[in-house]
């Protein structure tokens, strides 16, 4: 059974191995602030999202992951939807996220009821493509 629940910094070592987008000062401030949600079966870490404002208004999903092995099994799916009502009750009417145009997950997300609404291409990177979701 997945259990998904708002990490503490006793989740810091584990996720700052598996985040490597963000300084750790920042990872341990936005797990202060409530801002990353880890999954965990049969209490080991199986996955995890961080997400931050856009535009100070606008809750934005920076990071989704599932541990390599427990991918396909709905955990990616699980933590934006716990994060996405987490959001709503919170008062928040929409949600963003980005992807590479190139990576499978920009159809993971049109699963999930995300659209393209707009990009921006990265000196030297691939497309980078803005996801936006009305809760």
């Amino acid at each position: 059974m997945t259990n998904i629940r708002t990490a503490d910094s006793g989740d810091l070592p584990a996720l700052a191995q598996r985040d490597r987008h963000i300084a750790p000062r920042e990872l341990e401030h936005s797990v202060r602030l409530g801002r990353v949600y880890v999954a965990e079966e049969r209490g080991n870490l199986a996955g995890g999202l961080r997400w931050n404002l856009f535009w100070d208004n606008t809750p934005f999903m920076n990071l989704l992951f599932v541990l390599d092995g427990l991918r396909g099994r709905g955990l990616g799916r699980a933590l934006t939807a716990h994060w996405e009502e987490r959001m709503r009750e919170a008062g928040y009417g929409a949600v963003m996220t980005s992807t590479q145009a190139g990576e499978y997950a920009q159809h993971f997300y049109a699963k999930l009821g995300y659209e393209a609404v707009g990009g921006f291409l990265p000196s030297g990177e691939e497309y980078e493509l803005i996801l936006y979701k009305k809760l």
